[in-house]
């Protein structure tokens, strides 16, 4: 089976700055893809390139096998830009059946959809309002809905939780989860890694216009997890007190660091984990967590493009 997106070492100049820099990745048909980056490493121009919005300078981009960036390939996406594009003064509705038609659809089918849509978002009663008597996280919804009248085989949303409170993002993850149940594809791109985690199925992360990492999810965590630090939690303030003796032996402890993560104490290295648990039990230690580390795509994240890239990523706070 043909990818549902081919990428090959695309590369975009602005003046004197390199924006996408010799990015190549494959997207296979029927899954979650994740583009994710700090602010400006250059998602939102690969996205861009793929929508035939900017041409790359050099590359080649193939959607759905045999199509090239254009009017063809258009009709098969559907794509949630960065900047919202609703046109203010329209009412909800109306701008809903306009964008289902300029898609391709009957003025009856783009009703009937868009009524649906708009339904299964909340916005019912909103129809008969103008887009700008909306707040961001509404008029968001909205444009996500003309994104998706027209069953699109491709479903592209550049920072799609921007706006959007923990209630109306998890909405939209559950529509995610069903594209991707009915056999198309969804590629986004987003700097918020709790939010990719819980839906992507493969990723690549972009810095300063470079590929630092890509590959399925599954397999980036199993790799990162496979340098032997342990994550370890203990019951209570005097159970750490014991562990502590236990960790200073040399023998069972060759590292040691802070947590990582919030659901342990800290994080050891021992050539021989199973001795170093039977030293704590011995001791007396009450043990509430002993496991590899499996580090959190924020942490992944963190370690391929630097600490700043975490202020970031929570840089956004969602509004309604």
């Amino acid at each position: 089976m043909t990818s549902a997106l081919s990428i090959r070492g695309i590369v975009k100049k602005f003046g004197n700055h390199v924006a996408v820099d010799d990015i190549s990745f494959e997207v296979p048909r029927g899954v979650v893809y994740g583009i994710l980056g700090p602010n400006g490493a250059g998602k939102s121009t690969t996205l861009r390139m793929i929508n035939d919005i900017i041409a790359p300078d050099r590359g080649e981009i193939r959607i759905l096998g045999d199509l090239t960036p254009g009017i063809a390939a258009a009709k098969k996406i559907g794509y949630l830009p960065e900047e919202r594009g609703l046109y203010p003064k329209m009412k909800v509705g109306e701008i809903v059946e306009f964008m289902g038609e300029l898609r391709g659809l009957s003025r009856a089918e783009a009703k009937t959809r868009g009524t649906a849509w708009l339904g299964r978002l909340g916005l019912t009663k909103w129809m008969g309002n103008k887009v700008q008597d909306l707040s961001k996280g509404m008029q968001q919804k909205v444009q996500f809905a003309t994104a998706l009248l027209h069953e699109p085989d491709v479903v592209i949303l550049d920072e799609p939780w921007s706006g959007l409170d923990p209630i109306n993002a998890e909405v939209l993850r559950e529509i995610v989860d069903e594209i991707r149940e009915s056999g198309r594809t969804v590629l986004f791109s987003t700097h918020q890694m709790e939010q990719a985690e819980k839906i992507v199925d493969a990723l690549c992360i972009i810095a300063r216009g470079k590929l630092v990492l890509e590959g399925k999810l599954r397999d980036l965590k199993t790799a990162a997890g496979a340098d032997g630090w342990l994550a370890l939690a203990f019951s209570d303030d005097a159970a750490r007190t014991k562990a502590d003796t236990v960790i200073a032996d040399t023998t069972l402890v060759g590292e040691r660091r802070d947590a990582r993560e919030d659901d342990h104490d800290l994080e050891v290295k021992s050539s021989d984990p199973q001795r170093l648990l039977a030293a704590l039990v011995t001791a007396g230690v009450s043990v509430r967590k002993f496991e590899i580390v499996t580090p959190s795509l924020h942490q992944i994240f963190v370690d391929k493009v630097g600490p700043e890239a975490a202020v970031a990523e929570r840089r956004e706070e969602p509004s309604a």
